[in-house]
């Protein structure tokens, strides 16, 4: 990217890299972590034209949050009804987020936190 004069990142996170989650520290410190990592990259590269964002994902629908043995006892009906947009997002509502902050149309975007949680992060009842 140095080479070429510019340049696109984007780090993926999580909404649990903004408020943690109970039995899941070490997940929640390394979302953290890429938090203040998209934000001391940012300023590092700015020089040489190059953009860092990161993407923070709420409740998308993947084996992650469907299979029993990753998720654990969680109460997806109730999860669901705490949610402002009341579902599971999409991969693909992710990867357009992804595809906008890696294109040109984002060029004034960098250091920046892009959540795709379905309005989790507003105090619904998360």
């Amino acid at each position: 990217m140095k080479a070429a004069g510019r340049g696109s990142i984007v780090n993926i996170s999580s909404i649990e890299g903004y408020i943690g989650a109970e039995g899941l520290s070490a997940y929640s410190a390394s979302k953290f972590g890429v938090r203040g990592v998209t934000k001391s990259a940012a300023r590092e590269l700015a020089k040489f034209k190059i953009r860092v964002n990161s993407v923070h994902p709420g409740a998308i629908n993947t084996p992650m949050v469907t299979d029993p043995d990753l998720v654990g006892a969680v109460d997806a009906e109730a999860f669901v009804r705490s949610m402002v947009i009341k579902r599971f997002a999409k991969p693909v509502e992710v990867s357009h987020v992804v595809a906008f902050l890696a294109s040109d149309r984002a060029g004034d975007c960098t250091g920046s936190e892009f959540t795709v949680d379905g309005g989790l992060l507003t105090g619904a009842g998360y």
